[in-house]
């Protein structure tokens, strides 16, 4: 599928059902078979909504929520939504770790894989951590999940491997990382705004 021209913007409040809808699809269809089917069974989108407001309300200025949203189509019900979000991503300082900003999430439903939303996601979010000064980042991906070669594809370095605190077992993952030239050349393949994602 080719994507549409896809908006990449700030997240807001309103968009937490619509960003727990892609939530809870995308570890549904990254992490079956990875993680227990009870604890994914378990995810639902009024919960994952719940903790999005509450994080959009709440960290609006320190970190980045940003939204990949298909204009002009329907948007979600009872939103007020203008377009359908299609991802999401959230950056900021980092909560520890190899480098100061991180990437705390990216995600990207699954009919939209594969249609570059991913990397205008991760460029804008290495939009806004050079804009806020960090020139360099890094972001942990569970190592069964195959979307981590996406990190490698976009300029990521493989860092390091833990145990990811989770559930228990804990599954093992990776850390990528991304030095001032990755960012750059993120951002200049990922320009924020209106764009066809190719």
């Amino acid at each position: 599928m080719i994507a549409p021209l896809v908006h990449i913007r700030p997240g807001r409040p309103e968009d937490a059902p619509a960003i727990a809808r892609v939530h809870v699809e995308t570890w549904r269809l990254a992490y079956a078979g990875i993680l227990p089917d009870r604890y994914l069974v378990a995810m639902t989108e009024a919960r994952q909504a719940a903790q999005w407001r509450g994080l959009l309300h709440r960290h609006a200025g320190s970190d980045t929520v940003l939204v990949a949203e298909i204009p002009g189509t329907r948007g979600e019900a009872g939103t007020g939504a203008v377009g359908t979000i299609v991802g999401f991503g959230s950056c900021g300082r980092a909560r520890g770790g190899p480098a100061p900003g991180e990437v705390y999430t990216l995600y990207v439903a699954g009919d939209w894989q594969g249609c570059g939303v991913g990397r205008r996601l991760l460029g804008g979010l290495f939009r806004a951590l050079v804009g806020g000064g960090i020139d360099s980042a890094f972001l942990w991906v569970l190592s069964a999940n195959p979307s981590r070669f996406f990190y490698e594809v976009m300029g990521g370095r493989l860092l390091a491997r833990r145990q990811e605190q989770i559930i228990r077992p804990e599954p093992p993952a990776v850390t990528h990382s991304f030095s001032d030239p990755e960012l750059e050349a993120a951002l200049e393949a990922a320009p924020l705004g209106w764009a066809d994602p190719g």
